[in-house]
């Protein structure tokens, strides 16, 4: 098959998003003729139908469907391209674009992600958060820099990219004060049938504190479980159970949302990774984050596995 025809691929598209040829011609200053010789070169060369005749229009065919899935997402990647490259008109400022996985605290990614701004040159931040396969998917094709995680890059994504261990803390249990109770047994104690919320299962946490429950032969009351750790907190704050958050952003957890310590957990870990497209990092900016975080929000971080 020969290449790619972008020319083409864009004639499709308009005629798509258009809805007819008549009305895609207007919108490329073309005549329908033109446009019209132009996708029967494009299917001819593909060897496939993109559109079939419906009344006097034209309705995309499954392939069309699918042909008009990967146009949108090439044309909008190359509309990001040229804004970048023109930057807003004003300033010549570097866009930064971070993807952060929704399974983690979002004081934690501030606090990641905030050497970003003490640049000397002026940063544009863009945050996208998400599921992590999401982000992933758009690491690989450059629509992020990088992307935050609470865990490595799963083996059995087709994904190119490298994970960078930036820290772990241990976690602590935090209840509002209207959950505490006179003569309540010592922690963990206190936890066994006490309503608890628990981060959901695709939260790397979620494994690791059902298997310190077992080993502890406690039995919380589970009344939720959330994928989203500020909802979490929110609904810690309104006293609908106990919370887990890293012991590291401890004192930020007790300030913002006027709850109390019950405990903690130092066999329960909370890792934080950075994924990239580099294996080696270059770029300065997620350097400066990746430095940041093994040395002054986790104090010397070193990869699990390995002695320090």
């Amino acid at each position: 098959m020969a290449a790619l025809n972008f020319k083409h691929l864009r004639y499709f598209w308009m005629v798509a998003k258009s809805g007819s040829i008549a009305r895609a011609s207007e919108r490329l200053h073309l005549t329908p003729q033109s446009i019209s010789g132009q996708l029967t070169e494009f299917e001819a060369t593909l060897g496939v139908d993109l559109f079939r005749r419906a009344g006097r229009g034209l309705e995309l065919t499954d392939t069309g469907q699918r042909m008009l899935g990967y146009a949108e997402q090439i044309f909008s990647l190359g509309d990001e391209l040229l804004d970048s490259i023109r930057g807003d008109g004003h300033s010549q400022s570097v866009t930064f674009r971070v993807g952060i996985a929704d399974s983690v605290p979002k004081m934690v990614a501030y606090r990641l992600v905030e050497p970003s701004l003490g640049f000397d040159e002026p940063i544009k931040l863009v945050c996208r958060e998400g599921r992590l396969t999401t982000l992933l998917a758009d690491l690989a094709v450059h629509r992020l820099d990088m992307v935050i995680a609470d865990r490595p890059m799963p083996d059995n994504l087709n994904v190119r990219g490298y994970d960078h261990f930036l820290g772990e803390s241990g976690v602590s249990v935090f209840g509002a004060k209207t959950l505490a109770k006179t003569n309540a047994p010592a922690f963990p104690q206190l936890l066994d049938g006490a309503p608890f919320l628990l981060p959901g299962v695709e939260v790397a946490l979620h494994a690791r504190l059902m298997r310190w429950f077992e080993s502890e032969r406690l039995h919380p009351r589970i009344v939720g479980e959330f994928d989203d750790s500020a909802l979490m907190k929110a609904f810690g704050q309104a006293g609908a159970g106990y919370f887990v958050a890293p012991t590291a952003i401890e004192s930020y957890v007790v300030r913002q949302n006027d709850v109390e310590v019950v405990g903690r957990i130092e066999t329960v870990r909370e890792q934080v990774y950075a994924i990239t497209n580099e294996r080696k990092l270059t770029h300065p900016i997620i350097s400066a984050i990746c430095r940041f975080a093994q040395h002054d929000i986790f104090g010397g971080a070193v990869a699990p596995g390995k002695s320090k």
